[in-house]
């Protein structure tokens, strides 16, 4: 994994990481379901709807989704919806630990099973890609939850193609940092500041340099303590 999220120094990694994110793109956040529409569902929308009704309405969205799917395997909407919903259901009680901001073993269960429905949707080879929904696998991607930021920066190629925006690219080049891929993050990351209003340009440029910086900085530090570089050289 590329982050420890047991490790208090990892956690402040990805927290600093995330708030870089958020000053990017006005206090708004993929995690906060930027972009994401009325159907997007980001963290906080799924998170404090805790209400008997909202696990009801995503449980009935589910087991819809579901029974579409095995009516009709080809279904790419149904299995997006399929994807959706369990994302959702992934931030819900006991699935998502509030005091830590991350995803519990069973939200972690959860998550897996929106990523094969998300799987099972890419390999239809949909047109159009909902992007709303890769924004959602994104966050399920993150460091808080599975942890696969390449295929979180999958995702955002996705968002991007239908967003292109300076903060779906901040997004995109952030995640291509935690993957290790660096063209690609210095490609999104000149996109984002190219993207980015006049006034904004510098800080834009200035918090990506910072977040692939600290990202960099943590790799190393983990190479180190998994003894992959030696230090007492």
């Amino acid at each position: 994994m590329l982050f420890d999220l047991q490790s208090r120094r990892r956690r402040t990694v990805v927290k600093i990481v995330y708030l870089g994110l958020a000053i990017l793109i006005g206090g708004g956040l993929v995690l906060f379901g930027v972009g994401t529409g009325t159907g997007g569902g980001g963290l906080l929308d799924v998170f404090n709807g805790d209400s008997q009704d909202t696990s009801v309405q995503i449980s009935n969205v589910e087991k819809r989704a579901q029974r579409a799917v095995r009516l009709n395997p080809q279904d790419a909407a149904a299995w997006a919806e399929l994807a959706r919903a369990r994302y959702q259901r992934a931030g819900q009680g006991d699935n998502f630990n509030e005091t830590q901001g991350t995803f519990t073993a069973q939200g972690q269960g959860q998550l897996r099973s929106a990523k094969q429905a998300w799987d099972r949707y890419l390999a239809l080879n949909p047109s159009r890609p909902d992007a709303n929904v890769a924004r959602l696998m994104a966050q399920a991607f993150a460091p808080t939850g599975l942890n696969e930021p390449d295929e979180a920066a999958k995702a955002l190629e996705i968002v991007t193609e239908q967003d292109p925006s300076s903060a779906a690219y901040s997004q995109l080049a952030t995640f291509a940092y935690l993957a290790s891929q660096i063209r690609k993050g210095d490609l999104a990351a000149e996109k984002a500041v190219e993207l980015a209003p006049e006034a904004q340009k510098r800080v834009v440029r200035v918090q990506l340099e910072r977040t692939k910086r600290d990202i960099a900085q943590q790799q190393v530090q983990d190479a180190i303590d998994r003894g992959a570089i030696r230090t007492d050289r």
